[in-house]
């Protein structure tokens, strides 16, 4: 049952701030996140792993931009060394690390 449950996957989720932003992310770069990874595991009960589809609440759609934008980036260069840091912009740092923290990256 569970190769029917993988099969049955979307490759892509979607991710929605609380002010109603919404991201369009590959499945597996949104896991990255674990706490996105539990939601969206097609054994799991939450809803989010039968729609894909998962509202953050209490993040912006400012800070779930560039949550977006770093596990992009993570994805991307996951095989590479000597990889230049983000931009972060001061005044998001708080918030970031907050959602950082929230969603386990």
């Amino acid at each position: 049952m569970a190769s029917t449950d993988q099969e049955q996957q979307q490759p892509f989720v979607t991710l929605v701030s609380g002010d109603g932003f919404e991201f369009v992310l590959p499945r597996s770069t949104a896991c990255i996140s674990k706490t996105l990874a539990m939601m969206f595991d097609p054994s799991s009960k939450f809803s989010e792993a039968l729609s894909g589809r998962c509202v953050l609440e209490n993040i912006s759609g400012v800070v779930l931009e560039k949550v977006c934008e770093y596990l992009c980036y993570n994805e991307k260069n996951k095989t590479q060394i000597n990889v230049p840091d983000m931009d972060i912009p001061p005044e998001l740092c708080l918030e970031l690390l907050m959602a950082a923290d929230y969603l386990d990256v």
